[in-house]
C-alpha cells in the first residue's frame, strides 16, 4: 500500500495542534506498518528553512501552474524528520507563501488570495506526485486548505493511471472560519477535466462550501473532532460513504485498517 498524505500543517514545522500532531505521527506510524508514504504541506513563510534544513529539489521544481491566467512557478523543497526517518515535501511559491503569517495577516484578516493559494497547493501536490511517477493507493487529505484535492484527483487526474484507482480519504477537523473567499474562487479552481458544474458549490465560496466540495468528491471520511460544523456532519452522513471516528489512543492502527478496508471494498 502507498499512502499520500496532504496536509496544511505538520509539527515541528508549524506549532503543535491537533492536526499538526496527527500529521506528524500518522505518516510515521503507517510507514512503520510497512507501507510506503509521501507527505506534502505548504512551505509557509513562518517555517525557518535553515533550522529545519529545507532544500530545493531541482529536478521537481521548474513547472509553472496557470491560475487566473497568470503563470506561477512551482518550487518543491524537502526536509527530513530524522527520528521518524520520514521526508516531508513542501509546495512553495514566492507570491503565495513568502509571508510571515499563514492564513491571515497581523490584524487577523484572511488573505484575499487564500483561494488561489488553495488551488496552487492542491494542483502542485498532484503535479509533483506525477513527476515522481509514484502511484498512491490512498490519498489522505487533512484540513480545509486541502479541500480541492479530492476534486482534482477524481476529475482533473482521473485519466492518469497514477491516480485512476486511488481512494480519497478526507479528515474533517474543527478548523472552521467565518471569512468568505474571493467570489471568483470557482473560476480560479477550473482546470482541464473540471467543469463549472463540478465547482457549483463554490458559487458562495466559504469554509462550508469548500468542505462540502471535498466531501462530495472523497471516498471516505475520518471525523477527528466532535465539534465539526453541523452542515458538514449532515452532508457527510447523507453521502452514505464509509466513516471512521478518530480515537486518539488507537488512531494509527485504526487508520491503517480503514485504508485496507477501502482498498478491499
Amino acid at each position: 500500500m502507498k499512502v499520500l498524505f496532504v496536509t496544511q500543517e505538520i509539527m515541528p514545522y508549524l506549532p503543535e495542534s491537533e492536526m499538526s500532531a496527527i500529521c506528524r505521527y500518522l505518516p510515521q506510524g503507517i510507514q512503520e506498518q510497512g507501507r510506503e508514504i509521501r507527505t506534502f504541506m505548504p512551505r509557509f513563510g513562518s517555517i525557518n528553512e535553515r533550522r529545519n534544513q529545507l532544500h530545493e529539489v531541482i529536478r521537481l521544481s521548474g513547472m509553472n501552474l496557470i491560475i487566473n491566467d497568470t503563470d506561477h512557478p512551482l518550487i518543491i523543497k524537502v526536509a527530513s524528520i530524522q527520528q521518524a526517518r520520514m521526508q516531508v515535501y513542501f509546495i512553495d511559491n514566492d507570491d503565495y507563501f513568502n509571508r510571515k503569517y499563514i492564513f491571515e495577516d497581523e490584524q487577523g484578516n484572511y488573505f484575499p488570495d487564500n483561494d488561489e493559494r488553495t488551488v496552487f497547493f492542491g494542483r502542485g501536490v498532484l503535479e509533483t506526485v506525477r513527476k515522481l511517477r509514484w502511484q498512491p493507493n490512498i490519498v489522505h487529505c487533512h484540513g480545509w486548505f486541502t479541500g480541492l484535492v479530492p476534486l482534482y484527483v477524481k476529475k482533473a487526474f482521473r485519466e492518469d493511471p497514477l491516480f485512476s484507482n486511488a481512494k480519497v480519504v478526507y479528515s474533517i477537523y474543527n478548523d472552521r472560519f467565518e471569512d468568505q473567499f474571493n467570489r471568483d474562487f470557482k473560476t480560479k479552481a477550473l482546470t482541464d477535466g473540471i467543469s463549472k458544474k463540478d465547482v457549483s458549490l463554490l458559487e458562495k465560496p466559504n469554509y462550508v462550501t469548500l468542505s462540502k466540495l471535498a466531501i462530495n468528491f472523497s471516498d471516505a471520511f475520518i471525523v477527528v473532532n466532535d465539534q465539526i460544523h453541523p452542515e458538514l456532519d449532515e452532508n457527510m452522513k447523507a453521502s452514505n460513504k464509509p466513516v471512521l471516528y478518530h480515537n486518539p489512543d488507537t488512531y494509527i492502527q485504526d487508520y491503517g485498517n480503514f485504508y485496507e478496508s477501502l482498498l478491499n471494498s
